[in-house]
């Protein structure tokens, strides 16, 4: 998704945080990092991030904790990560990513959706070209905080580049070098916003007013789902 798209989306995913169903999401991001990389968030960068997210989330620790065991658990081997691309209003490009125990279920209603909102699905891999998958790490920026010397320090991560938005610094990198850049952050002892792999378009579009509110009806639909956990747009 467009990162001014980001920006004027941050209120709605405000609101998004507090519905019911935003545990559930992060219990599944919880619990597939940990499966992957090992229940101790001290040696599992993707775990640590979770975590600290549904801290910020105000997750209670008793659902974190429960997520991280279901990691050894069977629920766990029932989860399974896919994605879908589509063609949404006024043609804008989306990348749907999911974590499901039912794929013919998530399949169904991602399809629902698209034929609803006059979208339509397309084949696996249409849109790879389009997006460049990235980590990203969010934290707020205080007048204690040199961002010069902050900046060159995660050159050497890995960063790509550094945006500054109210107040809100966005680090960005390669996809591969998650563990790295969020670590070197957490050296710093800065207390990050939100960490995440995002699919950045590398050619955003521009859409008018209207058209950038029906797009985000489309995608709220498209979020309510319980199985969706991400959704990445080429819009400017």
């Amino acid at each position: 998704m467009g990162r001014a798209f980001e920006y004027r989306r941050a209120s709605k995913e405000a609101r998004w945080d507090k519905m019911s169903k935003v545990f559930p999401k992060i219990g599944k991001t919880i619990t597939m990092a940990a499966k992957e990389g090992g229940a101790d968030p001290a040696s599992n960068p993707k775990l640590r991030a979770a975590i600290q997210n549904a801290k910020a989330a105000n997750m209670p620790k008793d659902n974190v904790d429960a997520a991280i065991k279901r990691a050894s658990g069977k629920d766990a081997s029932d989860i399974t990560e896919i994605n879908y691309e589509g063609k949404g209003p006024h043609s804008i490009m989306i990348f749907v990513e999911c974590a499901t125990d039912n794929t013919n279920r998530s399949v169904a209603n991602i399809k629902t959706i698209f034929n609803k909102g006059g979208g339509e699905m397309l084949p696996s891999g249409a849109l790879a070209f389009l997006f460049d998958r990235k980590s990203v790490v969010e934290f707020e920026v205080t007048d204690e905080l040199n961002m010069e010397e902050i900046e060159l320090t995660l050159m050497d991560a890995g960063l790509e580049e550094l945006e500054v938005n109210d107040g809100v610094a966005y680090a960005y990198a390669d996809f591969t070098d998650f563990g790295t850049l969020t670590t070197a952050v957490e050296s710093l002892g800065i207390e990050t916003k939100k960490t995440s792999t995002q699919r950045v378009p590398n050619n955003p579009q521009e859409f008018s007013d209207d058209q950038l509110n029906e797009i985000e009806e489309f995608i709220d639909k498209l979020e309510d789902d319980e199985d969706v956990q991400a959704v990445f747009t080429n819009a400017e």
